[in-house]
């Protein structure tokens, strides 16, 4: 059985949702959406008992009929639910008068709210969770492209935000690319172990099917193709919680690159910008061009932490049902999928449309007049110095580079303890930075060896 809204009411649209609720996320975990996953729980179960004799299958599909989403107000289920703590009740209420007798007597039998809000937030998470590999998978995709276009484009390495060695743009995309994959392989693996079917009744016992329960649990899991679990775990939150740290992963993967274009979008680095014609502009400066989409894609992110510590905290509750902790996983859970696949989309637009400038690159690599190449001169010395005694003179040379302004290669051609080893030719070779790369192109080749791999492994992502 496949749960039904694929296609949900986007007229009521916030002020931020362009920002914070980019892609189809936004939807997929809306008000709408989760109430058509409850009601597709409610016919799942009533087939399922149908299924094993329970109940009359006339009577299951009389009340398949009777669950259209279309025919309920969701305004008025909210303002009900405030009378019993949850929707569920008000659900069932309506779904009971628009039924014969005989077939309200099987609706929602022996099964309790939580059944039916904790198995319709597996359906609804499924579906948004298609959606967020799409677009982490599609991002992943354009950092992959990136790592293997520019994997001998020069650029400088930074460490604490300072020039350290050169390095390549591709290599620096290729870790992009390896923490994207790294994210994306951590939620498929949630979504194919940990969504599973909730069935327990009042304390998880299914008291109330008699000798079918286990029956009826395998069914029901079957109808919305969800896992069967153990037993019940309404009151063992650990899927919740491996969930959100997964979203909490994913959040960090996104969040580096974001972070990353920022820093080489500066004007003063002007390393790389985004192309998206039209987008970027200021309400007052006419020069400006903002890097939109990776500042989105770091705000939708930087919002995750919070939300997965949120339902952290909640996954510990009292006995066999929660006393408020079980309730205050709804909307944060709704919120981290919404600001993940937001973050996700984002990411994708800024990687897609990222241009970069190789010339601006090695240009700012050459700025610093050969420095970077400074412990490469200083591991050619110390065979004839020692490493201390060559450590020490690079670190004076270097000094007397910045204080003069002249490259480090003039600085140590004068220096009579350098020339005596090294002549003009071998240090020009050493302060070649396309020579001190290590192994950075196996590096990309790597991640870009495992990305092929993954595509492989998920032929049926749609790119």
């Amino acid at each position: 059985m496949s749960e039904r809204g694929d296609e949900f009411d986007t007229a009521d649209r916030g002020l931020f949702d362009g920002i914070v609720a980019r892609g189809p996320v936004r939807d997929a975990v809306g008000d709408r959406a989760r109430l058509a996953a409850m009601l597709d729980v409610e016919i799942a179960l009533a087939r399922a008992q149908a299924q094993v004799g329970m109940i009359p299958t006339a009577a299951a599909e009389a009340i398949a009929d009777a669950c259209r989403p279309e025919a309920f107000d969701v305004g008025a289920l909210g303002r009900a639910a405030a009378e019993t703590a949850n929707p569920v009740v008000a659900i069932v209420e309506v779904l009971s008068a628009r039924l014969d007798r005989s077939a309200a007597a099987h609706l929602h039998h022996g099964a309790t709210s939580q059944d039916i809000l904790d198995t319709s937030l597996m359906l609804v998470v499924r579906r948004a969770l298609d959606l967020v590999l799409l677009d982490l998978e599609g991002a992943a995709d354009a950092a992959a492209r990136l790592a293997d276009i520019h994997r001998a484009t020069l650029i400088a390495g930074r460490t604490l935000l300072q020039q350290a060695l050169p390095t390549t743009f591709g290599a620096k995309a290729a870790g992009w690319l390896a923490g994207l994959d790294a994210a994306s392989a951590d939620l498929r693996d949630v979504r194919r172990s940990a969504l599973a079917a909730q069935l327990g009744g009042a304390v998880g016992t299914l008291a109330a099917f008699g000798d079918s329960g286990t029956r009826v649990l395998a069914a029901f899991a079957a109808e919305l193709d969800l896992a069967e679990p153990d037993l019940p775990w309404h009151a063992e939150r650990t899927r919740i919680a491996r969930l959100a740290g997964a979203l909490g992963t994913v959040s960090v993967a996104i969040g580096k690159p974001a972070l990353d274009v920022l820093l080489l979008a500066q004007t003063e680095i002007a390393e790389v910008r985004e192309g998206t014609p039209g987008r970027g502009r200021s309400s007052t400066l006419p020069q400006k061009h903002n890097p939109v989409a990776a500042v989105a894609a770091r705000a939708c992110a930087a919002q995750v932490p919070g939300l997965v510590a949120t339902l952290l905290f909640a996954g510990v509750g009292e006995h066999e049902r929660a006393a408020g902790s079980w309730h205050a996983e709804w909307q944060p859970l709704a919120e981290l999928l919404r600001s993940v696949g937001s973050a996700a989309a984002w990411l994708r637009d800024c990687l897609e449309h990222l241009e970069v400038d190789p010339v601006r690159m090695e240009a700012n690599l050459e700025r610093s007049g050969g420095l970077l190449l400074a412990e490469r001169v200083a591991a050619a010395l110390t065979p004839a110095l020692g490493r201390a005694a060559a450590a020490r003179l690079l670190e004076r040379a270097a000094a007397e580079a910045v204080e003069s302004d002249h490259p480090l290669g003039d600085v140590l051609a004068g220096l009579p303890a350098v020339s005596k080893h090294l002549d003009r030719a071998a240090l020009g070779v050493l302060l070649d930075p396309r020579g001190y790369l290590g192994s950075v192109d196996s590096f990309v080749d790597r991640a870009l060896a495992t990305h092929a791999a993954r595509l492989s492994a998920y032929p049926d992502v749609i790119r």
